[in-house]
């Protein structure tokens, strides 16, 4: 599983990165900086969680890794 983020519908609210601070951080404007995006299996449940809660829905996990 990786976890993308969606430049397009992302607004910058920084709560993806405060839930998921394993595989992200944000930049100045509090944009997303996703680090790998490979999800280890310890952090499938908040990287679950982070996607739910993305407010524009941009924070995307894909389970085929690509």
């Amino acid at each position: 599983m990786h976890v993308r983020v969606n430049p397009v519908d992302c607004v910058g609210h920084g709560l993806c990165a405060e839930l998921l601070p394993e595989l992200m951080r944000v930049d100045e404007w509090s944009y997303p900086i996703v680090n790998d995006g490979a999800v280890p299996p310890e952090v499938v449940e908040p990287a679950r969680r982070a996607a739910r809660v993305c407010r524009t829905l941009a924070l995307l996990l894909d389970p085929d890794g690509i």
